[in-house]
Order: structure tokens, then C-alpha cells, then sequence
């Protein structure tokens, strides 16, 4: 079971009608246009136009794959009182008093450019439980360690 968000289904659904009505018909157009131009035993063309739809459709299958495997979350029915799957983070790195903010996300919504890390991250599986008020130290897969202090958590839409 993957969990996600609302907002993820919807565009891994986009992704997957994107394949489907507009990636499919161009390898299709391909391979039709490699096979006119003679014999396929010796036309690149023609493998790599194979080859391309291959890989396209194990992309679909997969993509249909995740999504009927997917159960969205419902952020109305998460504790906002401790750190979890949709928690917005406000941290303290006590080392330096810099203040960051996190969202914990599922794996495929990751975007760290907007402060989204994934559930699996070793900082998020650190912050798993913790409440406001709470110092966390944890262990980076370089061996450092991170002590932080939990300033505020929210549940992010």
C-alpha cells in the first residue's frame, strides 16, 4: 500500500493520461514509419522504435500499478499533536539556532526545493512521534549527528 496525497494522485494520474494519450500514439506513429521504410532486420529505426514503446509501456504499467495501490490521506484525519506522515515541521538546529520548516511527505511527492522530504528520510523517521517542545538527536547516514528541537508542527494541505 502506497500512501499518498490528493494532490500526488492527481498528478501521477496526469502523468499516466499524458502516456497514454499522447507518448503511446507517437511510438506508435514511429514504428509505423520505421516499418515502411523496408526491411526491419537491419532497421534501427525500427528496434529503437521497439524499444522506446517498451519502455513506455512498463512506465504505464507501473504508474497503474502505484496508483491502484495508493490510498489517499486524509489530512482531516491526522494528529496534529505529534510529528507524521503531513506534518509541517517549524525545527531548531542546535548547533547553530537556525530555524528550518519540513513537510514530511510520501516518497514520490519529495521535492526538498520547497522544504518536501520524504517520510523515509532519516531526519523525518527521526521526528516520527516526537510533540512540540521535543529535542531529537539524530543519526545522518554520514555518521553526523543532528540535534534538533521541535518549534511548532502543523498538518500541511
Amino acid at each position: 500500500m502506497n500512501y499518498i496525497t490528493k494532490e500526488g494522485l492527481e498528478k501521477l494520474r496526469a502523468e499516466l493520461n499524458e502516456l497514454e494519450a499522447v507518448e503511446r500514439p507517437k511510438v506508435t506513429q514511429q514504428i509505423a514509419e520505421a516499418r515502411d521504410k523496408g526491411d526491419l532486420s537491419e532497421n534501427a529505426e525500427y528496434d529503437a522504435a521497439k524499444e522506446a514503446q517498451g519502455l513506455l509501456e512498463m512506465k504505464i504499467a507501473k504508474l497503474k500499478d502505484v496508483i491502484g495501490n495508493s490510498k489517499v490521506i486524509n489530512p482531516n484525519m491526522l494528529d496534529a499533536s505529534k510529528v507524521g506522515i503531513l506534518s509541517k515541521v517549524k525545527l531548531k538546529n542546535l548547533a547553530n539556532n537556525q530555524e528550518m520548516v519540513y513537510s514530511l511527505v510520501p516518497e514520490s511527492e519529495t521535492n526538498i526545493k520547497v522544504g518536501k522530504i520524504s517520510i523515509n528520510t532519516p531526519i523525518a523517521k527521526g521526528l516520527v512521534g516526537k510533540k512540540q517542545g521535543e529535542k531529537v538527536e539524530i543519526i545522518l547516514p554520514n555518521g553526523n549527528k543532528l540535534n534538533l528541537e521541535v518549534l511548532e508542527i502543523s498538518i500541511s494541505e
